[in-house]
């Protein structure tokens, strides 16, 4: 009895989390922008509108639709990322964005949910259950991931590439892979690493990983981001400066403050009390969408909404480590903080793809 109340409360749960934690993110970015006219704050409030409209559609859908396009979705969107490296705009040095009149779509971002999906419908449909998957079995789902991922490498987009690969990484590992599958991998990895590094990635991303050893090496340079969002972080103290008082944002000494430090200013602003708090709504939403996949019997379900806990963990966890300094600044949004259409957009994507398959 107890368990049918918490699976009927679970969705409201999920609703009150998410309009708190969309509420903080809103009045973090009104903060941000509130000297450049409100620009980004009116944005990421139509694009939340837009979002809150995606995620009620894929909600209402039926379980076996997202299942029968998951194929579709995924060939559409890379198609897109194809289309992107011929078409698209070019920003900070990335080839992602296709430019609509006063919209910039980032297709890369829609690919995580596609690849999600694809990979759920390989586990769930295409292959048999087994306690673990040697090297032949998991060729296909690690196509569903590779190719993805070089093309966003042409554009180039590190965040985005490190994203699908932990995600999707994640998702083979928990549907099982044998030990010695697993070394072979990772000696490939280690193999493919030093090229890698020597011709696909580009002197900028060299150097930011360079700073992130020694970021006092280039302090006006490539270390600049990370030791100013240290200095934002570390000047709210417990309970932070106030609403509206964040300096370091508001006298412009830290950059991307409406994007990857976003949760910077809020920590400034609120301190370490209001960063725990936000943090705990962030990452109660991930244990929710992690307690609603075990409680699926469906396996497709299951690996879906692990898949969609997977991306918002990462995200979380990766842009706290980039902003604290525990990590290379690569790119990564955090959701419903960072100011970002596309990813917003990806965000609720994934929660309506979870309260469908609940159902």
């Amino acid at each position: 009895m107890f368990e049918r109340s918490g699976s009927r409360n679970r969705p409201r749960v999920f609703l009150i989390l998410l309009l708190a934690l969309c509420a903080a993110g809103l009045a973090n970015l009104y903060s941000i922008s509130q000297s450049g006219g409100l620009a980004a704050f009116k944005k990421q409030l139509v694009w939340t509108v837009a979002g809150t409209a995606l995620m009620t559609f894929l909600s209402f859908l039926k379980p076996a639709a997202l299942r029968r396009y998951s194929f579709h979705v995924y060939a559409v969107s890379l198609a897109l990322l194809v289309l992107v490296l011929v078409f698209g705009k070019t920003v900070a040095g990335s080839q992602s964005w296709f430019q609509v009149g006063q919209v910039a779509v980032q297709p890369s971002e829609f690919m995580k949910i596609a690849m999600i999906l694809v990979l759920a419908s390989y586990y769930g449909r295409d292959i048999p259950v087994k306690p673990s998957y040697e090297l032949k079995d998991i060729v296909k789902p690690l196509a569903f991931v590779a190719v993805p991922v070089c093309a966003v490498v042409l554009q180039p987009d590190m965040g985005t590439c490190v994203a699908l690969l932990l995600v999707g990484s994640s998702m083979i590992l928990v549907a099982g892979v044998r030990r010695k599958t697993l070394a072979k991998m990772f000696i490939a990895a280690a193999v493919f690493a030093l090229p890698a590094w020597h011709f696909m990635v580009k002197d900028y991303q060299k150097e930011r990983m360079y700073s992130f050893v020694d970021p006092s090496s280039d302090e006006l340079g490539a270390g600049y981001n990370s030791i100013q969002s240290q200095i934002a972080i570390g000047s709210g103290r417990a309970y932070g400066k106030g609403f509206l008082l964040g300096s370091q944002s508001n006298l412009r000494f830290l950059p991307a403050h409406t994007t990857d430090f976003a949760f910077s200013v809020l920590a400034e602003e609120w301190g370490f009390a209001g960063s725990i708090f936000a943090l705990l709504l962030y990452f109660s939403i991930v244990l929710l969408i992690l307690d609603t996949a075990t409680s699926l019997e469906d396996r497709f379900a299951t690996m879906a909404c692990f898949g969609v806990a997977a991306l918002f963990f990462w995200h979380g966890l990766v842009n706290f480590a980039m902003i604290t300094g525990l990590f290379p600044i690569i790119g990564i949004p955090l959701f419903f903080v960072s100011y970002g259409g596309s990813a917003t957009v990806t965000a609720f994507a994934g929660i309506g793809i979870v309260l469908c398959l609940k159902k």
